[in-house]
């Protein structure tokens, strides 16, 4: 018995880490393709930059791959439709941008109400209507913008995806980003340490001590090395603030919260949920509500990184954001998935399309090379569950 559960436990470390063990390999892979241009600390920073959006949709759209398997194909129109918001109102407009950035998020709220009303309350398929809202934003978009580019933006709004954070520097060193790097160290090993005597406490199965502090003496390297690189530049990004806020949040209201849990009770079996007295339909609503907001962000991010408000602006994103949710683990039916999973796969994604940029690699043979690695992922998750079972 003990050995058939410390068989099960290594298939769930390695499902759990495997992309993540995949992600240092592709960086290594390219350092060294590219001659050691691909991890020095401006491209470390500009990868980040370059890959927010995909990380914000992403997780926006995990919740929805959860809960029911679901996907929402109109996250790259919303991307675009908010950025011709935010080039009317700012632009045009002159408004004061955190007020335009309000309007801008309240208009992803809105359009994530309409979507889950149609996909929760009334009961049409997910596809179907996100797949007219990819059509809908996008005519808007259109129509919006007139075929025109707008900009200038304001600096205060450009500051949001290339702005830093104020720090003195110290020979080559930026020591507020040091600083952020030590405390990121510390807040990680004391979550990670504390929650391990939590769930000992209540009886639940841990790994190994020898598995759990190689994983955590690793993650820490990870994180003190990536401070660094930063710190070799401009400091810590006012955007990765913004990112390690969102992606803190979301990890503790999936793992933390009741209303989190529900969304893999609902993936894992919606008849089952329904029984349990959870109400799947106020649940999958929340979830697209989410996804709209998120998506809204994305378009702001963007704008901002883009420094313009561009019809074509979003173009692919969703299929970026999805391919990160399954890359990172996300089940394909739901019920199964992490935040920090799918960021991974964002990263991953963003790992390929700035290695092969730097190589030379046209566009068309980098999206063959990411068809593939997306297939392989979904392969390796499905078989690595088909050996956890027969465990």
């Amino acid at each position: 018995m003990n050995n058939q559960n410390t068989k099960k436990s290594s298939s769930v470390n390695l499902r759990q880490y495997s992309m993540l063990i995949a992600l240092v390999v592709i960086m290594i892979f390219f350092q060294a393709l590219t001659k050691g241009i691909f991890l020095k600390p401006q491209n470390v920073t500009n990868l980040i930059l370059q890959n927010s959006y995909v990380i914000i949709l992403a997780v926006g759209m995990l919740l929805c791959i959860v809960s029911s398997g679901s996907i929402d194909l109109s996250v790259g129109s919303v991307v675009a439709f908010t950025g011709a918001i935010l080039g009317v109102l700012i632009v045009q407009k002159g408004m004061n941008t955190w007020l335009a950035i309000i309007i801008t998020l309240a208009a992803g709220l809105l359009i994530g109400i309409w979507q889950g009303f149609w996909i929760a309350y009334v009961g049409i398929p997910a596809f179907i209507v996100t797949l007219a809202g990819m059509l809908i934003f996008r005519g808007l978009t259109l129509y919006i913008l007139q075929g025109m580019t707008l900009s200038p933006f304001p600096k205060d709004f450009l500051a949001i995806s290339s702005g830093f954070l104020p720090g003195a520097k110290v020979g080559s060193f930026n020591i507020t980003a040091i600083i952020i790097g030590a405390a990121a160290m510390v807040l990680y090993a004391i979550t990670e340490i504390s929650g391990r005597q939590n769930k000992k406490h209540k009886g639940y199965a841990v790994s190994s001590n020898s598995v759990f502090f190689a994983k955590l003496v690793i993650i820490l390297a990870v994180i003190a090395v990536f401070s660094l690189w930063l710190a070799l530049y401009e400091g810590f990004p006012i955007l990765l603030i913004i990112l390690m806020v969102l992606i803190m949040a979301y990890s503790f209201y999936t793992n933390k919260t009741v209303s989190g849990r529900y969304l893999y009770a609902m993936g894992g079996n919606a008849k089952a949920a329904v029984l349990s007295g959870i109400n799947t339909k106020k649940t999958l609503f929340s979830t697209f509500v989410n996804m709209g907001v998120l998506a809204a962000l994305g378009g702001i991010v963007f704008t901002s990184r883009l420094q313009s408000a561009t019809p074509t602006a979003g173009q692919g994103f969703e299929m970026d954001a999805i391919a990160a949710c399954y890359i990172g683990g996300a089940a394909v039916m739901g019920g199964s998935g992490t935040v920090a999973g799918a960021v991974v796969g964002a990263l991953v994604m963003g790992v390929i399309n700035n290695g092969l940029s730097i190589m030379g690699v046209g566009s068309d043979i980098t999206q063959v090379v990411k068809g593939f690695v997306l297939l392989a992922a979904v392969v390796f998750d499905i078989v690595s569950k088909k050996r956890s079972a027969e465990v």
